[in-house]
């Protein structure tokens, strides 16, 4: 069995990223940490629902297999 490489999210750390999970949710917020599975620790996390209206969620952290999309919201040097 292999192990699992990290993935290369160094370069997003401390940026605003906007992630879209299985199941349709959208979620913006700042990307604080990760680990080899590609789950996400976010801050001032805010959910966009389909209404055009927001939920505060604050920090969370994000299995790496419910992330469909990643996309980041600031320059990335």
């Amino acid at each position: 069995m292999s192990k699992a490489q990290p993935p290369e999210l160094k370069k997003y750390m401390d940026k605003k990223l906007h992630l879209k999970l299985n199941g349709g949710r959208h979620i913006v917020g700042v990307l604080r940490g990760f680990d080899p599975f590609m789950n996400l620790v976010l801050d001032e996390a805010i959910e966009q629902l389909k209404d055009n209206k927001s939920n505060n969620i604050g920090m969370i952290v994000i299995r790496g297999n419910s992330i469909v999309l990643l996309e980041a919201l600031e320059r990335i040097a």
